[in-house]
């Protein structure tokens, strides 16, 4: 990794023409310039799972057999290991380790890939540690020790209580395995997570009425709450179950609002509702346009340099990642986010924020000026869809930008006529 420096003057031997080109290339005009670096998260992406869901476009693979779990810590600490020069000293804020299903792999393995994170980089004190669990693979002493291994957070993937409406989404639960692993997350941990899916196949505002009900009665600190979307490459896209109109799926969303506030959850993000003190901080991260190292198959990451931000992808199919992992070479492609894409990258994810964002965390976190984001900014506010707060210098969605927030992340998308810029 060549160094952020002012390029250097001609050093003796066959690589300085080499060095010298490379600080030309980061240095050379309309690069960015980042006064500072934002805080960085490391997901950790674990891709099997029991069964692929119908409505599942991530990338999870079903498990055929035992689960490589030795091997693969092997393959994701490898990763980690070659990574480091890209974050060297840099600190690290949250973890969260995703899949697929992580509560798939034994309490074990997790402590061995948190301890080997925890030799390899500088981690925040109390910093936060999401484990995502499936109620499939709920057993009682197995939440209790993950706990014991270092994980801080669970987020348990209900998406239902309801045995039919579990059946018509594929889920390999039922409602009271459900049930019994939330209540587990309750004792066993601090602050926990249910995810929900609503607009599901068939759903009828009581059925989402006796879901919600059901969740809140275990008094959640973290509720996400996803309206269930066809997405390509799907079972669902081929075979389209018949899904809750516009409408009804609307008014779901308003009880959904309704019911969360009353019982003291805020709604901070387009999905997620949260107890004081109980926000996800990874996930803010992401929504801040922080950044996020990440490792394991088809895990994505965003890396900021003072001149630059970088987006890597690793290998996606297991098989491949575990051979290039453990070679050295896990990143299957990275490229540098043009200058012209990284308005529309920032608002894509600070606007799904209720609170919104401060317009000097724009500069900041891009390394571009104000004037780079400012006129669509005045645009989307003539239009009633962001407000502006000039005493904090604070620009946020409107109720009707909140409501129609994928026409006001479009106004921020680049000119198709704009010649790219490195």
């Amino acid at each position: 990794m060549i160094p952020i420096v002012p390029a250097p003057p001609a050093l003796p031997g066959s690589e300085a023409p080499a060095v010298q080109q490379a600080a030309q290339h980061y240095l050379r005009p309309g690069t960015l310039q980042l006064g500072a670096l934002p805080p960085l998260s490391l997901y950790v992406h674990l891709p099997w799972c029991l069964k692929k869901c119908p409505y599942c476009d991530f990338n999870s693979h079903e498990s055929s057999g035992a689960v490589p779990e030795a091997r693969y810590i092997e393959a994701l600490l490898a990763d980690l290991e070659s990574a480091l020069p890209l974050v060297w000293g840099r600190r690290v804020h949250s973890v969260f380790i995703g899949g697929g299903t992580p509560s798939l792999f034994a309490p074990e393995s997790i402590d061995r890939l948190l301890g080997g994170i925890r030799a390899r980089l500088p981690l925040e004190p109390g910093l936060e540690v999401t484990l995502e669990a499936n109620p499939g693979t709920f057993e009682r002493e197995r939440f209790k020790a993950f706990r014991g291994a270092g994980v801080t957070r669970l987020s348990v993937g209900v998406q239902s209580f309801d045995d039919g409406m579990l059946a018509r989404i594929g889920r390999v639960h039922d409602g009271a395995q459900a049930r019994a692993a939330v209540e587990e997350a309750r004792s066993s941990f601090d602050t926990f997570n249910i995810d929900l899916m609503y607009a599901l196949p068939g759903q009828t505002m009581a059925e989402l009425a006796s879901d919600l009900g059901t969740a809140l009665a275990f008094q959640p600190p973290h509720l996400s709450i996803y309206h269930l979307t066809v997405e390509p490459n799907t079972v669902f896209a081929n075979r389209p179950p018949v899904l809750p109109d516009d409408d009804l799926a609307s008014d779901m969303l308003d009880l959904i609002t309704e019911r969360t506030a009353a019982q003291g959850l805020q709604r901070y993000e387009v999905s997620a509702f949260a107890q004081a003190g109980h926000r996800c901080a990874h996930n803010l991260n992401y929504w801040q346009f922080g950044d996020y190292l990440g490792i394991g198959a088809g895990a994505h990451g965003k890396l900021s340099f003072p001149q630059r931000v970088l987006r890597q992808v690793r290998w996606r199919e297991p098989q491949l990642y575990l051979q290039h992992a453990l070679a050295g070479r896990a990143v299957s492609n990275e490229h540098e986010v043009k200058r012209r894409d990284l308005p529309f990258e920032f608002m894509l994810n600070a606007l799904r924020l209720r609170e919104g964002f401060e317009l000097a965390r724009f500069g900041e976190r891009t390394g571009l000026p104000l004037s780079a984001v400012l006129p669509r900014l005045q645009q989307a506010q003539q239009r009633g869809l962001l407000l502006h707060e000039e005493a904090g210098g604070v620009w946020r969605p409107s109720e009707r930008g909140f409501d129609f927030l994928s026409d006001l992340q479009e106004i921020f998308l680049p000119p198709a006529a704009e010649p790219s810029a490195g």
